[in-house]
């Protein structure tokens, strides 16, 4: 193809890659991590020495636990190995962040990050002392004291969500750099 004097020669463009995503990780991090300390700093003040206090007709209790495990009773007394698990997560997905090209990756792994930075806040900062802190939980759904199902918090609520999420768009052959993989076989 000829070009005229003055004027640029054709090139053909690579596809323009998504964006990156780190901001939006960031904003929902935040959000979430935010709600979970307010949730837990209310709780941790009004609840204490409570008998648990009955919503939505029974189908929420709000009650104070303080856990030293993790979910379904596991790990009692290996508070510290959680913490480091937690920090090597937190470290691993700020790593990661900025391969993120995919909002829905971002949004995912925004939510387990905030959730692993609120447990692992409880796990350094709280009684009874470093990497041995025990995790505010209060909500227990269809009965009080964790008889139907365990007593979790915002950021547990975080991390099955956001992990779920990550999940889901697997399946979907949505990649977190933004690219769809072909599901068919």
């Amino acid at each position: 193809m000829s070009t005229e004097q003055g004027s640029q020669p054709e090139t053909e463009e690579a596809p323009a890659l998504p964006r990156r995503r780190v901001g939006l990780l960031a904003v929902v991090a935040v959000l979430a991590f935010g709600l979970d300390l307010v949730t837990k700093a209310v709780v941790a003040s009004t609840l204490e020495g409570r008998e648990p206090v009955r919503i939505f007709g029974g189908l929420v209790y709000l009650q104070l636990i303080r856990n030293p495990g993790a979910a379904f009773g596991m790990a009692t007394g290996m508070t510290w190995v959680l913490a480091l698990v937690a920090m090597a997560v937190v470290i691993a997905l700020i790593w990661f962040a900025r391969r993120l090209r995919s909002a829905g990756w971002a949004f995912g792994l925004g939510l387990v990050l905030a959730g692993a930075l609120g447990n692992l806040i409880d796990r350094l900062f709280r009684a009874p002392g470093p990497l041995r802190g025990h995790v505010v939980d209060f909500i227990s759904v269809f009965g009080p004291n964790g008889d139907v199902w365990p007593v979790f918090n915002v950021a547990d609520s975080s991390i099955c969500v956001g992990g779920a999420l990550i999940v889901l768009l697997s399946l979907l052959g949505r990649e977190y750099d933004g690219s769809v993989r072909s599901t068919r076989k």
